[in-house]
């Protein structure tokens, strides 16, 4: 799990991207742990949201995370 979220945190900082799809994030992941189930990551993916290293966005028909503090992650 340790291994995902650093594989995510990863991806998130490197992105040229402030806001992407659990898609894109399973994506990257999946090129650094192929043996990552989707389950895995999104569990994963909940822990940092938890612990406050990324922000859920919701566009009204899909959710995308973000890294929190970078871009404009807050609503104003």
């Amino acid at each position: 799990m340790e291994d995902i979220k650093k594989a995510i945190l990863e991806f998130a900082e490197k992105s040229k991207k402030t806001k992407f799809y659990f898609s894109d994030m399973q994506k990257a992941v999946q090129k650094v742990i192929p043996d990552a189930k989707m389950r895995e990551i999104k569990k994963a993916a909940t822990a940092l949201v938890n612990e406050e290293k990324l922000i859920l966005f919701s566009t009204g028909s899909t959710t995308m995370y973000g890294l929190k503090g970078r871009g404009q992650t807050e609503d104003h």
